[in-house]
């Protein structure tokens, strides 16, 4: 009985054997060189490997993955098999095998774990179509590790879902501004729910100059004068460039003299929804715009209005204290909130303060068709393709107060 039982308990060992040792073979053959094993040859010895995979010990499959991750070739079943499997063994594929192909990767992500998606964010060389696709699961360590990924790149669409993921992410925002795709348009809408330090690098980075559109456009204000301004495209993108921001035509049917007298006004009196709406008015921004930067708890957009308008510190301090914000902490020093304000003030030139400006008054106003403003009611976040690029700024910047 005892030799029975050995024999027995021996039995199974020896296909085992036999299995390990044609694994390995196998997968020799799928990584000879295309001198010695054409195309053809490699993929049906690739599913024949499938096909033992699949009833193989993980430590089979991870000693498979191994030996092929170095490969320039592998077939496409078998790179398919392994980077569904376990993120420990699809981790060796996804890390080292240069033949991954861009569908390989898409298909890996779509089809597998956050675990999955971590490993690939770290990839090198991610296309934009693969990122696109790790970003879209709205993962913010799979994202965040994207973003640190120096060698990875970003299509537009996938830094736009960023953009309106860090409403609720510091740690995103921390790393999508360093990022080179970030563009203008992200950046502004990013700039409402950004913390101090973030926006100051927004100012210094992204509030650009208009001079060279200024420069080449100079004669064609001079065609739109004569043709009444009837063209609502150009007159619109002329707005845009032009030098002058105040509306001198408001001046007329203000009850104010100047935009100054305003903002004098609000400072002895508060600031009324009458008198906010007058200071948009003259300050050529929308009311929408102007309720904007007048309701912002930082206090950073009044510093933008009043230099993009040419008013002075004075100006600005009326500002400031019609909305009854302290300038003074009980020591006596300048309240940290005010000094900020007048730091960024005093850091923005008047024609980088004006785009920013005009950039918020084209995304949050001009930008608001009746079918975008039911997307922000309703929370819509899926048809973002379906608009320009100021009405999806102005989906993300306002979706939050036509929620509440």
């Amino acid at each position: 009985m005892t030799e029975v039982a050995v024999v027995q308990q021996e039995e199974p060992a020896q296909p085992l054997r036999a299995r390990h040792a044609l694994l390995k073979r196998l997968a020799d053959v799928v990584s000879l060189p295309a001198s010695r094993i054409n195309a053809f040859e490699r993929a049906v010895t690739g599913d024949l490997l499938v096909e033992m995979l699949r009833l193989a010990a993980p430590e089979d499959r991870r000693r498979v993955a191994q030996r092929l991750a170095p490969l320039s070739e592998l077939p496409n079943s078998l790179a398919r098999m392994l980077l569904r499997d376990e993120p420990e063994i699809a981790g060796l594929l996804i890390e080292q095998c240069a033949s991954l192909t861009d569908s390989d990767l898409v298909g890996c992500a779509r089809d597998t774990t956050p675990e999955h998606r971590f490993l690939m964010a770290g990839r090198r060389g991610l296309s934009e179509i693969v990122t696109e696709t790790l970003m879209s699961f709205g993962e913010d360590a799979v994202i965040e590790c994207v973003l640190r990924n120096t060698t990875a790149r970003l299509s537009q669409l996938g830094v736009e879902g960023v953009v309106s993921l860090s409403r609720h992410s510091a740690q995103l925002r921390e790393h999508l501004l360093r990022r080179p795709e970030l563009r203008p348009s992200g950046a502004y809408v990013m700039f409402w729910w950004c913390d101090a330090a973030e926006r100051r690098v927004i100012l210094q980075r992204f509030a650009v100059s208009r001079e060279v559109m200024q420069e080449v456009s100079e004669d064609v204000f001079a065609m739109a004068a004569k043709e009444g301004w009837a063209d609502p495209v150009s007159r619109k993108a002329l707005q845009f460039i032009e030098r002058r921001q105040r509306n001198r035509a408001a001046i007329a049917k203000s009850p104010f003299d100047s935009l100054e007298a305003a903002v004098s006004s609000a400072a002895a009196n508060g600031l009324s929804r009458e008198t906010a709406a007058e200071i948009s008015y003259l300050a050529g921004v929308k009311p929408l715009t102007g309720a904007k930067i007048l309701g912002d708890p930082g206090g950073e957009p009044l510093a933008i209005l009043c230099k993009a308008t040419g008013m002075g510190r004075l100006d600005l301090e009326n500002l400031w204290r019609s909305m009854r914000r302290p300038e003074r902490t009980e020591a006596g020093a300048l309240h940290p909130a005010w000094e900020r304000v007048l730091t960024t003030y005093e850091m923005l030139a008047v024609d980088r303060a004006q785009t920013v400006l005009r950039y918020w008054n084209w995304s949050l106003s001009s930008a608001l068709t009746p079918a975008l403003m039911q997307a922000i009611r309703s929370g819509e976040s899926e048809g973002l393709d379906e608009y320009s690029a100021p009405e999806r700024a102005a989906m993300m910047a306002l979706a939050e107060n036509f929620g509440r």
